[in-house]
């Protein structure tokens, strides 16, 4: 199979635009970190605008990592990233949002990165940890910029209901 030359090179601008899309959230180095990708399979459609990783996919940059057994990167006509789509049986998402923040971790059957909007999906076995909070149910949803979090029971496409639960953790006093 012959590929023209830019492939690589339009294929790490994709991912570099997924992830390092989120400066003002991701510590101030993710942008300018090296993109790590691993996966067994790539198929790219530069005319359709999308980039199928297979195969126990996984990218990093920085403190930002996104997983799964499937993950497929879309474009706009401008060739602006829009929307990273990862799933398999436990599709993870987590990054550092600030030094001194820890560590936001999601994992969902599907996940789905909504760049400009910076808004996450987390569906079917959804499951999110902002610091000490942990949030489960079939749908979650995550906003980075206003660290909001929605969720509900079901989701659309998923069968049955899977409650809602969350474990908040007090904030703790100075002196405790």
């Amino acid at each position: 199979m012959i590929r023209p030359p830019f492939t690589p090179l339009l294929t790490l601008g994709i991912i570099a635009l997924l992830l390092g899309s989120a400066p003002t959230l991701a510590l101030e180095g993710d942008a300018s970190a090296p993109i790590e990708v691993e996966a067994n399979r790539l198929d790219l459609d530069d005319r359709a605008g999308t980039a199928v990783y297979t195969g126990d996919v996984d990218i990093r940059q920085g403190s930002m990592q996104l997983t799964g057994d499937r993950v497929e990167i879309r474009r706009n006509d401008q060739g602006l990233l829009t929307l990273a789509t990862a799933t398999g049986d436990r599709a993870y998402i987590e990054q550092k949002p600030a030094p001194d923040e820890p560590m936001v971790r999601g994992w969902g059957r599907t996940i789905v990165y909504h760049v400009a909007e910076r808004r996450i999906e987390l569906i079917d076995r959804a499951e999110l940890h902002q610091g000490g909070d942990t949030f489960d149910g079939g749908y979650l949803e995550y906003f980075l910029d206003r660290r909001v979090v929605q969720a509900r029971a079901d989701a659309e496409g998923v069968e049955g209901r899977q409650r809602v639960r969350m474990t908040l953790e007090p904030e703790q006093q100075d002196g405790q």
